[in-house]
Formats: C-alpha cells, sequence, structure tokens
C-alpha cells in the first residue's frame, strides 16, 4: 500500500510492538468492524439485520457483532478490504466516493504474562478507530429522497457528537450521549478512561471554505476535552 492511512498505520505499530514482545508473554488480537447508518448499527464484516447497542458494567457493545482473531497485519487489512466493500458509499455531487456512514474499527489486544510469583497477569487494552462521515451541504449533494434522509442523518449524529462535546467541555453532568447511535458507541472514547486523539480533514477548496470552518470550530472546541489518564486493565489469574 503506497498511501496508508491511518487504520493501516496503527495496526501495522500494533503487531510490530508485539513482535517485539513476543517471547514476555503471551497475545492475543480480536477485531471487530461496523458502521452506523441511518442511526442503524450494522456488522460490516457479517453483514445481517441491524445491531441492538446494550450497556453494562463493561460500557456499550453491540449485541451479535462478530469478532475475529488476526494474527498478522495482513490478516486484518483483508478484514478491512471485506469491511470496505460492505459499507455504504455512494457518488454524490461533492464527492465520488462519499461514505454515508460513520465506521468504527475496534481493536482488542489481551496480553498474557507470569509475574515473579508465578502467577498469570492478563492485561487487556482497547483501540477504537473512527472514520466519521463528512458533513456535506444538502444543495451540494444531492436532493434525491434517499441522499438527503442519509446527509440529514449524518448531520444530525454529529450534531449530537458535538453536543457531547460542548457538555463534556462545560463540564455538565449529564452529556447527551444517548441522542445518536454514534455517540453510545464513542461514549468510552470522549469520557471514559483512555486517550484519544482527533484528526479533523478539510478542502483546500474554497467552495468549501463553511465546511472547513466549521470543522476547525469543532475541532479546536473537542481538543478542550480532558479525559482521564488511560491505565493497563490489568485482572490477575491465580
Amino acid at each position: 500500500m503506497d498511501n496508508p492511512g491511518v487504520m493501516v498505520l496503527a495496526i501495522k505499530d500494533l503487531f510490530a510492538k508485539i513482535r517485539q514482545r513476543s517471547c514476555d508473554g503471551n497475545h492475543v488480537v480480536h477485531l471487530s468492524y461496523l458502521e452506523v447508518y441511518n442511526e442503524m448499527v450494522r456488522d460490516l464484516l457479517s453483514p445481517g439485520r441491524p445491531l441492538v447497542l446494550r450497556e453494562d458494567k463493561q460500557g456499550i457493545t453491540a449485541a451479535g457483532l462478530t469478532q475475529y482473531r488476526a494474527y498478522s497485519t495482513d490478516e486484518v487489512m483483508a478484514l478491512l478490504q471485506q469491511g470496505n466493500k460492505n459499507r455504504t458509499t455512494e457518488p454524490t455531487r461533492a464527492n465520488e466516493t462519499s461514505s454515508r456512514s460513520h465506521a468504527i474499527l475496534q481493536v482488542v489486544a489481551e496480553y498474557r504474562v507470569r509475574d515473579a510469583s508465578m502467577n498469570v497477569v492478563n492485561r487487556v487494552g482497547k483501540l477504537s478507530l473512527i472514520d466519521l462521515a463528512g458533513s456535506e451541504r444538502a444543495l451540494a449533494t444531492d436532493q434525491r429522497t434517499l441522499r438527503s434522509l442519509e446527509g440529514a442523518n449524518i448531520n444530525r449524529s454529529l450534531l449530537a457528537l458535538s453536543s457531547c462535546i460542548n457538555a463534556l467541555v462545560e463540564g455538565k453532568k449529564h452529556i447527551p450521549y444517548r441522542n445518536s447511535k454514534l455517540t453510545q458507541l464513542l461514549k468510552d472514547s470522549l469520557g471514559g478512561v483512555c486517550n484519544t486523539v482527533m484528526i479533523a480533514n478539510i478542502s483546500p477548496s474554497n467552495i468549501s471554505f463553511g465546511e472547513t470552518q466549521n470543522t476547525l470550530h469543532w475541532a479546536n472546541r473537542a481538543k478542550e476535552i480532558r479525559t482521564k489518564a488511560c491505565q493497563a486493565n490489568e485482572e490477575l489469574m491465580l
């Protein structure tokens, strides 16, 4: 791949670190890939009925979401390509291959090692890579009914995300995560014990000045969020 994106680079780095530490313990990597389309959650690796979101002590989960064990970067790349083929994309007047959904790649890495007392210590880390659908003005996209509905739902979910960001920055007790399936799935990444990075993509065209200005304002607001420092999720197995 000549110009790898963030997802590819992150996966390559993960498996490079696993190879460096392979002699220290046992590593297991599982991944899942889903999309939020018109406020429906869909499994990109095993297409079927929309998934139902449930919340427990472990956080928000999509019931029935498939998890695949991956042993190498190449396996992950193959699964990504498979998922991207199932992802909802449509040509619009603004973009020939416009993503009409938000995509979330979830990678869970488990590391088992024995401590000095020969107890098995299990450490678990979760990496979520989110590709948000682009916000486009209705007049710049298309006026057909389905495209208009998709655009409205994209903008509605992004507005819900913006509301959560504002509430977190302002320190409000109630954060409106339930306003969208997207914000429910991003709850741990926004207000949990984690490290979060946001990358804002903008167009160099002056035609997109309004969208660029809104995106930069949104990103500037998001950088004010202060998440709690991330620590390893460690379990001692006797």
